[in-house]
C-alpha cells in the first residue's frame, strides 16, 4: 500500500457511496412528502458535511494539496481505514434498503411514513449516521494528511451534533409513543451502548 493507491481507494469508496445512493435518491423523489424541515440551517449543515466528507478529500486526493501537511504515511493504517469504509458501505446500502420509501436526504415525513424498526434498525436508531460516522474514521486513517484526514470528522461531526436531536423531535412528533418505546430500547448509533448515548 502506498499514499498514491490509498487515495485512489478512499476515491473509490466515495464513488460507491454515490453509486449506493443514487437509485434510492431518484426513487424517493416520486414519494409525497408530508412535511420537509429543509431550511436554512438544514442547507447549511449538509453544506459544511459535503464539505469535510467530499469537497475537501476530493480536492486532496486529486492535487494532493496541502502536501506539506501530510503525516508519515502507515500502511496498516491505510488498510484499516478502507477496511472501515467498505463496512461503512456495506452498512450505507442496509440502510436504505430498509428504509425504502421512507429514505430522504433531508429531515422530511412522507406520506404513508412508517417507522422502521427492523433490519439494521433493530440494532441502532440511526444507522445512516452510524455509516458516515464510520467514513469519517476511515478518512482520517486513510488519509493521512493534517487537513483532509480529519475533515470528514469535523465536517459530518457538525451535521450530526446540530440535527440529530432535532430528528428525533421530527419522529417523536410524528409516531409518538411508538418512537419514544424504540428510542428507549435502542442506542442512537452505536450497537449495545444504550447507557451512554441516552
Amino acid at each position: 500500500m502506498t499514499p498514491l493507491i490509498a487515495k485512489l481507494l478512499h476515491g473509490l469508496c466515495m464513488v460507491a457511496w454515490w453509486v449506493i445512493r443514487r437509485p434510492f435518491e431518484r426513487k424517493s423523489k416520486r414519494n409525497v412528502l408530508m412535511r420537509d424541515a429543509m431550511d436554512v440551517r438544514e442547507k447549511a449543515l449538509l453544506a459544511i458535511s459535503l464539505t469535510g466528507l467530499g469537497v475537501i478529500p476530493a480536492a486532496y486526493i486529486v492535487s494532493g494539496f496541502p502536501a506539506t501537511l501530510d503525516q508519515p504515511f502507515s500502511p496498516l493504517r491505510a488498510a484499516l481505514g478502507l477496511a472501515i469504509f467498505v463496512a461503512a458501505l456495506a452498512l450505507f446500502y442496509a440502510t436504505h434498503k430498509a428504509l425504502g420509501r421512507n429514505w430522504s436526504v433531508t429531515l422530511a415525513v412522507r406520506e404513508e411514513h412508517s417507522l422502521i424498526t427492523e433490519g439494521v434498525y433493530r440494532f441502532v436508531r440511526h444507522p445512516m449516521y452510524s455509516a458516515f460516522w464510520m467514513w469519517a474514521i476511515a478518512q482520517a486513517l486513510t488519509l493521512q494528511n493534517w487537513v483532509a484526514g480529519p475533515a470528514g470528522i469535523i465536517g459530518f461531526g457538525t451535521l450530526y451534533l446540530f440535527r440529530v436531536g432535532r430528528e428525533e423531535a421530527l419522529m417523536r412528533e410524528t409516531f409518538g409513543a411508538q418512537w419514544d418505546e424504540y428510542a428507549l430500547r435502542t442506542p442512537r448509533v452505536v450497537p449495545f451502548a444504550r447507557r451512554a448515548q441516552g
